[in-house]
C-alpha cells in the first residue's frame, strides 16, 4: 500500500494550495480518508476526513469553512483544498486510509503517508 502526498510547499498568508493523495495497493473506494497536520515540535492532529463514498465530511474546528475534502475513486486519489491560509496552518500534512473508528482519530486508519510540507508565511 502506497500514499504519496503532493502540492505542498510555500504560501503567504491569505493564500490557498491544494494537496492530493495518490493511493494505491488497496480498494481505495472502500476506504476513509483522513489528512492530518503536525507542526514541528507539536503533536499530530486532525484536519478533515471523509467517508468512503464522499458522503460525510469532518473538519477540525481551525480548519472548518477554509477547507475542503473531496475525493476522486476514479483516481484513487484525495484532496485537500486549503484557502485562507494562515501562519499557524504551516505543519507536516499527512494522508492517510483506513476502514473503522472515529475518523477524526489517528486509531481509524491503518496507512500513512510520508507526509507533505505546507509552510506559510506572515
Amino acid at each position: 500500500v502506497q500514499l504519496v502526498e503532493s502540492g505542498g510547499g510555500l504560501v503567504q498568508a491569505g493564500g490557498s494550495l491544494t494537496l492530493s493523495c495518490a493511493v494505491s495497493g488497496l480498494k481505495f473506494r472502500m476506504y476513509a480518508v483522513g489528512w492530518f497536520r503536525q507542526p514541528t515540535g507539536k503533536a499530530r492532529v486532525f484536519v478533515a476526513a471523509i467517508t468512503w463514498n464522499g458522503g460525510r465530511q469532518e473538519y477540525a474546528d481551525t480548519v472548518k469553512g477554509r477547507f475542503t475534502i473531496s475525493r476522486d475513486n476514479t483516481k484513487s486519489t484525495v484532496y485537500l483544498k486549503m484557502n485562507s491560509l494562515k501562519f499557524k496552518d504551516t505543519a507536516v500534512y499527512y494522508c492517510a486510509v483506513g476502514n473503522g473508528g472515529k475518523l477524526n482519530t489517528d486509531g481509524a486508519y491503518e496507512y500513512w503517508g510520508q507526509g507533505a510540507q505546507v509552510t506559510v508565511s506572515s
